[in-house]
Protein backbone atom coordinates (compact mmCIF):
# COMPACT_ATOMS: atom_id res chain seq x y z
CA UNK A 1 0.00 0.00 0.00
CA UNK A 2 1.47 3.60 -0.90
CA UNK A 3 2.09 6.13 1.34
CA UNK A 4 -0.69 7.96 0.03
CA UNK A 5 -2.74 5.55 0.70
CA UNK A 6 -2.21 4.94 4.25
CA UNK A 7 -3.06 8.59 4.46
CA UNK A 8 -6.07 8.21 3.13
CA UNK A 9 -7.32 4.84 5.28
CA UNK A 10 -8.68 6.71 7.29
CA UNK A 11 -8.65 8.68 10.70
CA UNK A 12 -8.21 6.72 14.02
CA UNK A 13 -12.03 6.08 14.28
CA UNK A 14 -11.51 4.01 11.38
CA UNK A 15 -8.33 2.16 12.15
CA UNK A 16 -10.72 1.18 15.64
CA UNK A 17 -13.83 0.74 13.77
CA UNK A 18 -11.76 -2.42 11.13
CA UNK A 19 -10.80 -3.45 15.13
CA UNK A 20 -13.60 -3.67 16.02
CA UNK A 21 -15.17 -5.33 13.09
CA UNK A 22 -12.19 -7.90 12.78
CA UNK A 23 -12.72 -9.05 16.69
CA UNK A 24 -16.68 -8.68 16.92
CA UNK A 25 -17.84 -10.25 12.86
CA UNK A 26 -15.35 -12.24 12.20
CA UNK A 27 -13.01 -13.60 14.68
CA UNK A 28 -15.74 -14.36 17.06
CA UNK A 29 -17.53 -16.31 14.29
CA UNK A 30 -15.46 -18.55 12.59
CA UNK A 31 -13.05 -17.11 10.57
CA UNK A 32 -9.13 -17.98 11.93
CA UNK A 33 -7.21 -17.71 9.14
CA UNK A 34 -4.76 -14.94 10.47
CA UNK A 35 -3.86 -14.17 6.85
CA UNK A 36 -7.42 -12.98 6.33
CA UNK A 37 -8.01 -11.44 9.62
CA UNK A 38 -4.73 -9.22 9.00
CA UNK A 39 -6.47 -8.66 5.76
CA UNK A 40 -9.28 -7.12 6.71
CA UNK A 41 -7.59 -5.45 9.38
CA UNK A 42 -5.26 -3.23 7.11
CA UNK A 43 -7.98 -2.87 3.85
CA UNK A 44 -10.09 0.72 4.66
CA UNK A 45 -13.31 -0.58 3.38
CA UNK A 46 -14.86 3.11 3.81
CA UNK A 47 -13.04 3.88 1.23
CA UNK A 48 -14.89 1.37 -1.28
CA UNK A 49 -18.31 2.85 -1.02
CA UNK A 50 -19.94 6.29 -1.00
CA UNK A 51 -18.03 9.17 1.56
CA UNK A 52 -21.40 9.43 2.46
CA UNK A 53 -22.06 5.58 4.27
CA UNK A 54 -18.10 5.66 5.65
CA UNK A 55 -19.45 5.61 9.17
CA UNK A 56 -21.16 2.43 7.92
CA UNK A 57 -18.89 1.12 6.65
CA UNK A 58 -17.66 -1.37 9.13
CA UNK A 59 -21.08 -2.52 10.07
CA UNK A 60 -22.15 -6.26 9.90
CA UNK A 61 -24.49 -5.54 6.29
CA UNK A 62 -23.76 -5.46 2.70
CA UNK A 63 -24.04 -1.82 1.58
CA UNK A 64 -24.93 -0.47 -2.10
CA UNK A 65 -22.63 1.09 -4.16
CA UNK A 66 -24.99 1.88 -7.04
CA UNK A 67 -26.48 0.07 -10.44
CA UNK A 68 -28.04 -2.13 -8.25
CA UNK A 69 -25.27 -3.99 -6.94
CA UNK A 70 -23.91 -4.05 -2.86
CA UNK A 71 -21.10 -4.63 -1.24
CA UNK A 72 -20.59 -7.67 0.83
CA UNK A 73 -21.39 -7.86 4.70
CA UNK A 74 -17.58 -8.07 6.00
CA UNK A 75 -18.18 -11.59 7.31
CA UNK A 76 -19.17 -13.12 4.32
CA UNK A 77 -16.47 -11.60 2.31
CA UNK A 78 -13.94 -12.74 5.19
CA UNK A 79 -15.51 -16.64 5.37
CA UNK A 80 -15.23 -16.87 1.27
CA UNK A 81 -11.77 -15.95 1.18
CA UNK A 82 -10.80 -18.50 4.52
CA UNK A 83 -12.79 -20.84 2.03
CA UNK A 84 -10.16 -20.24 -0.55
CA UNK A 85 -7.27 -21.35 1.57
CA UNK A 86 -4.69 -18.51 0.13
CA UNK A 87 -1.31 -19.13 1.09
CA UNK A 88 0.46 -15.97 -0.97
CA UNK A 89 1.08 -18.24 -4.13
CA UNK A 90 -2.01 -17.91 -5.62
CA UNK A 91 -3.16 -16.71 -9.33
CA UNK A 92 -7.58 -15.86 -8.25
CA UNK A 93 -10.20 -15.31 -10.57
CA UNK A 94 -12.94 -13.17 -9.50
CA UNK A 95 -16.36 -13.09 -11.25
CA UNK A 96 -17.88 -9.43 -10.18
CA UNK A 97 -15.61 -6.78 -8.99
CA UNK A 98 -18.30 -4.57 -7.67
CA UNK A 99 -16.76 -2.02 -5.40
CA UNK A 100 -13.13 -3.68 -6.10
CA UNK A 101 -13.09 -4.41 -1.76
CA UNK A 102 -13.26 -8.37 -2.26
CA UNK A 103 -10.52 -7.59 -4.87
CA UNK A 104 -8.39 -5.87 -2.94
CA UNK A 105 -8.69 -8.32 -0.32
CA UNK A 106 -7.15 -11.26 -2.43
CA UNK A 107 -4.57 -8.51 -3.50
CA UNK A 108 -3.16 -8.86 0.63
CA UNK A 109 -3.40 -12.54 0.07
CA UNK A 110 -2.47 -13.61 -3.57
CA UNK A 111 0.32 -13.46 -6.34
CA UNK A 112 -2.20 -11.90 -8.25
CA UNK A 113 -6.05 -11.81 -9.05
CA UNK A 114 -7.67 -11.19 -11.97
CA UNK A 115 -11.30 -9.86 -11.74
CA UNK A 116 -14.00 -9.16 -14.07
CA UNK A 117 -17.22 -7.06 -14.10
CA UNK A 118 -19.91 -6.16 -16.56
CA UNK A 119 -20.63 -2.34 -15.35
CA UNK A 120 -18.39 -0.09 -16.62
CA UNK A 121 -18.50 2.36 -13.88
CA UNK A 122 -18.13 0.51 -11.43
CA UNK A 123 -15.15 -0.89 -12.99
CA UNK A 124 -13.70 2.36 -13.20
CA UNK A 125 -14.81 3.13 -9.98
CA UNK A 126 -12.68 0.17 -8.58
CA UNK A 127 -9.75 0.64 -10.63
CA UNK A 128 -9.17 4.22 -9.32
CA UNK A 129 -9.86 3.11 -5.72
CA UNK A 130 -7.56 -0.34 -6.17
CA UNK A 131 -4.93 2.22 -8.20
CA UNK A 132 -5.30 4.83 -5.23
CA UNK A 133 -4.15 2.16 -2.50
CA UNK A 134 -1.38 0.60 -4.15
CA UNK A 135 -3.36 -2.67 -5.48
CA UNK A 136 -0.62 -3.41 -8.71
CA UNK A 137 -1.17 -6.91 -8.37
CA UNK A 138 -4.89 -6.81 -9.98
CA UNK A 139 -5.92 -6.96 -12.79
CA UNK A 140 -9.57 -5.64 -13.93
CA UNK A 141 -11.52 -6.68 -16.70
CA UNK A 142 -15.07 -5.43 -18.70
CA UNK A 143 -16.84 -8.35 -19.52
CA UNK A 144 -19.34 -11.14 -19.13
CA UNK A 145 -17.73 -12.83 -16.09
CA UNK A 146 -19.58 -16.14 -16.11
CA UNK A 147 -17.01 -16.66 -19.36
CA UNK A 148 -14.36 -16.75 -16.87
CA UNK A 149 -11.04 -15.16 -18.05
CA UNK A 150 -9.66 -17.61 -20.57
CA UNK A 151 -6.28 -16.05 -21.36
CA UNK A 152 -5.18 -16.07 -17.98
CA UNK A 153 -6.78 -19.66 -17.17
CA UNK A 154 -5.75 -21.98 -14.88
CA UNK A 155 -6.50 -20.37 -11.68
CA UNK A 156 -5.32 -21.34 -8.29
CA UNK A 157 -8.45 -20.50 -6.91
CA UNK A 158 -12.06 -18.80 -8.22
CA UNK A 159 -14.62 -16.85 -6.31
CA UNK A 160 -17.56 -15.79 -7.81
CA UNK A 161 -19.44 -12.99 -5.71
CA UNK A 162 -22.88 -12.91 -7.04
CA UNK A 163 -25.84 -15.93 -7.25
CA UNK A 164 -25.93 -18.25 -10.18
CA UNK A 165 -28.75 -20.26 -10.89
CA UNK A 166 -25.80 -23.02 -11.90
CA UNK A 167 -22.27 -23.17 -11.89
CA UNK A 168 -20.86 -22.00 -14.80
CA UNK A 169 -18.73 -24.83 -16.83
CA UNK A 170 -16.60 -21.87 -17.88
CA UNK A 171 -14.82 -21.40 -14.53
CA UNK A 172 -14.97 -25.04 -13.64
CA UNK A 173 -12.89 -25.67 -16.80
CA UNK A 174 -10.47 -22.50 -16.10
CA UNK A 175 -10.08 -24.03 -12.54
CA UNK A 176 -6.94 -25.40 -12.13
CA UNK A 177 -5.80 -28.80 -10.19
CA UNK A 178 -5.79 -28.65 -7.64
CA UNK A 179 -7.90 -25.87 -7.33
CA UNK A 180 -11.29 -24.34 -5.29
CA UNK A 181 -13.85 -22.36 -6.60
CA UNK A 182 -16.17 -20.97 -3.97
CA UNK A 183 -19.99 -19.79 -5.83
CA UNK A 184 -23.26 -19.18 -4.25
CA UNK A 185 -25.79 -21.36 -6.26
CA UNK A 186 -29.44 -21.12 -6.33
CA UNK A 187 -32.58 -18.70 -6.90
CA UNK A 188 -32.73 -14.89 -7.37
CA UNK A 189 -33.69 -14.49 -3.58
CA UNK A 190 -31.67 -16.80 -1.65
CA UNK A 191 -28.47 -19.05 -2.51
CA UNK A 192 -26.07 -21.88 -0.76
CA UNK A 193 -22.35 -20.94 -0.81
CA UNK A 194 -20.86 -23.65 -2.59
CA UNK A 195 -17.22 -25.13 -2.40
CA UNK A 196 -15.89 -27.12 -5.25
CA UNK A 197 -12.46 -28.57 -5.21
CA UNK A 198 -10.58 -29.84 -8.05
CA UNK A 199 -7.46 -32.48 -7.12
CA UNK A 200 -6.54 -35.40 -9.11
CA UNK A 201 -9.20 -34.67 -12.35
CA UNK A 202 -11.90 -35.07 -9.73
CA UNK A 203 -14.44 -32.65 -8.17
CA UNK A 204 -16.27 -32.71 -4.76
CA UNK A 205 -18.56 -30.44 -4.04
CA UNK A 206 -19.35 -28.78 -0.85
CA UNK A 207 -22.29 -26.69 0.71
CA UNK A 208 -21.23 -24.14 3.32
CA UNK A 209 -23.96 -21.86 4.51
CA UNK A 210 -26.92 -20.46 2.82
CA UNK A 211 -26.33 -16.90 1.73
CA UNK A 212 -27.79 -14.00 0.20
CA UNK A 213 -26.67 -11.88 -3.34
CA UNK A 214 -27.41 -10.33 -6.61
CA UNK A 215 -27.97 -11.94 -9.86
CA UNK A 216 -24.99 -13.23 -11.76
CA UNK A 217 -25.59 -11.51 -14.98
CA UNK A 218 -24.24 -13.98 -18.03
CA UNK A 219 -24.63 -15.88 -20.53
CA UNK A 220 -23.91 -18.66 -17.97
CA UNK A 221 -25.58 -17.15 -15.39
CA UNK A 222 -29.31 -15.17 -15.54
CA UNK A 223 -30.02 -13.91 -18.24
CA UNK A 224 -30.67 -10.14 -18.33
Amino acid sequence: MSSQAADRSGSDRFKIARERMVGLQLASNGITDERVLAAMRKVPRHLFVDEALWDQAYGDFPLPIGYAQTISQPYIVALMTQELGLKGIEKVLEVGTGSGYQAAILGELARSVFSVERVPALLIRARKTLDSLGYSNVYLKLDDGTWGWRDEAPFDAIIVTAGSPMVPKPLVDQLGDPGVLIIPVGDEYSQVLVKITKSDGRLEQKNITGVRFVRLIGEHGWKE
